[in-house]
């Protein structure tokens, strides 16, 4: 969920809208053609998680993109990329070259532009979230969300995703259009972590910084929007004490603003545009 505004949303009809050393991609606001698969594997991350799981550690550099034609050029051992925009023979590219992948996927709101957004019952979708086709969902109604959600963490489980980035996982500091108190927020959102571990999936948290204490040990990376605007990066330090990593991104602050604490912090951290496209810049 974008910190500024509220969600993760597309920026068109049909297509929604990482640490390498200091380099960056030339600054062009159209989208980049999606450049050729590398040759070359990527050495994988360690996998030292409980059931096998993937856990990605402290200062592993990704790639965060959720619109445009996939570009798989990017030197980096993980990519976050749109559970439904992307295919099952592009994951196996990836995997193929080495990387990890992240399957991204909003579960506290629904979008109007998804295959299943026909299942949502009409009286659990909420207020607008701030994007176009979005609205949030009633995330007390837990055995709802399970359905729904256990068909889409399913999709990334047989598109061959080795983890899971839930969005939209703080309602209960938004006017969501529903009473949502904190504890109902954690129920929530242990469901979720449930529903991608029973599948082999590691998980990410998103955002939600003040539940990080009580969810820590359910998540196994954070993924973090704005940390370093809104001054709340240390907040995130628990899960890279615990050997977790933290994929952090800026979308108005310059690198040079941010990176020299990321580093200090040992976060993942890039700047991005805000439509979340191949362009990117690392720490």
């Amino acid at each position: 969920m974008k910190r500024f505004t509220t969600g993760l949303a597309v920026i068109a009809a049909g297509a929604l809208l990482v640490l390498t050393g200091c380099s960056s991609e030339p600054d062009d606001e159209e989208t980049p053609e999606p450049g050729p698969t590398p040759s070359t594997a990527v050495t994988p991350v360690p996998s030292p998680a409980p059931g096998g799981r993937w856990q990605p550690l402290p200062g592993t550099a990704w790639q965060w993109q959720l619109s445009g034609g996939l570009d798989a050029s990017v030197d980096v051992p993980v990519y976050d990329i749109d559970g439904f925009l992307t295919s099952k023979e592009e994951v196996a590219g990836l995997k193929k070259a080495g990387r990890r992948t992240i399957c991204y996927i909003s579960t506290g709101a629904w979008e109007d532009f998804r295959p299943d957004s026909g299942d949502f019952p009409k009286d659990m979708l909420g207020e607008g979230n701030g994007w176009k086709g979005e609205r949030w969902i009633d995330v007390r109604r837990l055995a709802d969300v399970e359905r729904l959600m256990a068909k889409r963490f399913d999709m990334c489980r047989d598109k061959g995703f080795d983890a899971v980035e839930p969005d939209n996982m703080d309602a209960y500091h938004n006017d969501s259009g529903f009473p949502v108190t904190a504890e109902d927020q954690l129920k929530f959102n242990r469901m979720i972590a449930k529903l991608a571990h029973d599948r082999g999936l590691a998980v990410g948290l998103k955002n939600d910084l003040d539940q990080i204490p009580q969810l820590l040990g359910d998540y196994d990376f954070a993924v973090n929007e704005q940390c370093a605007q809104y001054r709340e990066c240390d907040e995130l330090t628990p899960f890279i004490r615990a050997g977790k990593a933290v994929f952090h991104v800026e979308y108005e602050l310059s690198t040079d603003e941010f990176c020299a604490r990321s580093r200090q912090l040992k976060l993942s951290s890039l700047q991005k545009k805000l439509e979340l496209g191949p362009w990117r810049k690392s720490c």
